[in-house]
């Protein structure tokens, strides 16, 4: 294996990748680029996709201490054959927030401590740079305000250029928010608080800021202090610099299947496609919506690259198990727990539809979480939405791929859990049946009829649910389908199409499933009708001409399910 390039999973020191000889996905270019915009930058993206890698090769293409390294780190890359004015210029800071915590007693104590460390670093480093006098007066000084006072003076006096580079720049304010408070977090934010003090001091004190984190909700509460920033995110010159295009991962996977790492025989388009509805189809920027050029969650990527070259075929869970902990960071974030009835509509709007049309505000302070029309813009930044088209003045934002379908799955199946106590362990082996036995009645009469226990607890639930949204929690628990709701055939849209995953389970059945609702009032004179139009319904979508690629040789039913209020009336397959 001597020579071969290893997957670069979980890495983000970029001189680590490089020394190695790891993987790289050639993200340079984008420097150049990034200098065409503001002397101030602000760069939101979703977890996974590639910020502290990005951030750690910026660091040292603009360090004037790595200059002698720059031939053996960026050499092979676009920027070292097409290097920037800025190249080498800077004496950079870089700040990482996500190490900073601890409890409401001991906020400022941490951040002073780290903050310290961090320029006691940024001295040593650059010392030669600094007369000795500065050297000594600096290490008197006590607390990080003073040190960093003391060194943009000087640096100003010496006219030494400053590079600011700051990583997770929210992450120790969101964590403040959802766990101490809007108190606590107004506290830190606004008039004297030292989280607002310390952005006013870096005003003016560096040539160049760049900033990254999961959402513009703390930059915008420290806008009177900081309102030199410009919000890059939705640029579509920077749309693709993080994550990675579909060329990166076709020339990606060609170099490990060229090398022997990958099988021989192994078609790498079909690998492509098997990831894209699990990895894929983000956009951020409206401009670049129809390019043909959407980009994966590059993490992801890697997850299922290392498993293929470890075991020669797809993981068995296409879901890294490591994205656990981002739901879990997800939520507490979002704070689902606390979501009114207005945004837990919109929630399950997008959960049962797929989509919004919404507005896309770029910054809203964390006062602004509650108003409903807010919400989207939030689920976009943190990745739970991506752009899909313009529609009119707004934009139709919309659920990018499986990944993100499955955590919007899991917080209604944990919502309808906390109301109605419904017992998985029946529903999985249930699954098993209808995946290889065919043996469907069963299973969806089980949760039809834990469905109607809802109708004794929903005056505790935020508004009637749902049929759909209640199959999609609980059709999710399933092993051996991916669950297409409102899928295109033949001019309609099924409610459900099992389609199944025959790279992990050899499944022999397939579904589709109709499900129609008519209140107790207009059952009796309108249920044969509406039966009957069901019934072609369903029969036009089987016929549909890529059906036959979707079933992949399994058997397909087609169930009808008609519902009288919350009670199941009737149910057959057609």
């Amino acid at each position: 294996m001597e020579g071969i390039k290893q997957i670069p999973y979980g890495v983000s020191d970029f001189r680590s990748v490089i020394e190695r000889g790891l993987y790289y996905v050639d993200k340079s270019m984008y420097l150049a680029e990034l200098e065409k915009q503001s002397d101030t930058l602000i760069f939101i993206r979703p977890r996974r996709f590639g910020k502290s890698l990005f951030l750690n090769m910026m660091r040292l293409y603009y360090d004037k201490a790595a200059a002698g390294d720059f031939d053996r780190l960026f050499g092979h890359l676009w920027v070292g054959q097409h290097p920037t004015p800025l190249r080498n210029r800077y004496q950079v800071l870089y700040l990482d927030f996500s190490q900073i915590g601890g409890d409401a007693s001991q906020l400022y104590e941490k951040f002073d401590v780290y903050m310290s460390i961090c320029l006691d670093n940024f001295v040593r480093k650059y010392a030669a740079d600094y007369p000795d006098y500065f050297i000594d007066e600096y290490f008197k000084r006590t607390n990080s305000d003073n040190k960093l006072v003391h060194i943009t003076n000087m640096a100003k006096e010496l006219q030494i250029p400053l590079y600011l580079i700051i990583d997770e720049y929210d992450n120790f304010t969101n964590v403040v928010l959802n766990e101490q408070g809007e108190e606590m977090y107004h506290a830190i934010t606004h008039a004297d608080g030292f989280y607002r003090d310390l952005f006013k001091k870096f005003k003016g004190n560096f040539e160049r800021i760049f900033l990254t984190g999961v959402s513009p909700v703390t930059l915008d509460d420290l806008t009177s202090g900081f309102n030199i920033g410009w919000n890059a995110s939705t640029r579509p010159e920077l749309d693709k610099m993080l994550g990675f295009s579909t060329a990166d991962v076709r020339e990606m996977f060609t170099y490990y299947k060229s090398v022997g790492m990958l099988p021989a025989d192994c078609d790498i388009e079909s690998m492509i496609e098997e990831m894209r509805p699990w990895y894929d189809n983000y956009c951020f920027a409206p401009e670049c919506v129809g390019d043909g050029n959407t980009v994966f969650n590059c993490d992801m990527v890697l997850y299922y690259l290392r498993n293929y070259v470890m075991d020669g075929h797809s993981p068995k869970q296409m879901l890294d198990p490591n994205t656990k902990t981002d739901y879990s960071k997800l939520k507490k974030l979002i704070q689902l727990d606390k979501l009114d009835g207005d945004r837990m509509g919109v929630l399950r709007r997008i959960t049962e539809e797929g989509e919004i049309i919404a507005d896309l505000f770029t910054s809203f302070s964390a006062m602004d979480l509650t108003r409903p029309e807010i919400f989207p813009s939030l689920l976009f930044y943190y990745g739970m939405l991506t752009i899909k088209a313009s529609y009119g003045s707004q934009l139709l934002l919309a659920i990018p791929n499986n990944n993100v379908r499955k955590q919007y799955y899991s917080y209604l199946l944990e919502n309808y859990d906390s109301v109605c106590n419904v017992n998985h362990a029946p529903l999985r082996t249930g699954f098993t049946r209808m995946a290889f036995d065919g043996q469907w009645r069963e299973t969806l009469q089980y949760m039809a009829d834990c469905y109607r226990k809802l109708s004794s607890v929903r005056d505790s639930i935020e508004g009637e649910r749902n049929i759909q949204g209640f199959f999609l929690a609980y059709l999710n628990l399933n092993d051996y389908y991916i669950t297409a709701p409102e899928l295109e055939l033949q001019h309609g849209y099924c409610d459900f199409f099992l389609l199944p995953n025959l790279t992990h389970y050899k499944s022999e059945h397939s579904y589709i499933i109709e499900v129609k609702y008519l209140p107790k009032k207009d059952f009796e004179a309108k249920a044969e009708a509406q039966w009957a139009e069901a019934v072609e319904q369903i029969k036009g979508y089987a016929a549909a001409p890529r059906v036959e690629a979707l079933r992949q040789g399994t058997t397909l039913h087609k169930i009808v399910m008609q519902f009288c209020g919350w009670e199941l009336a009737r149910m057959e397959e057609v």
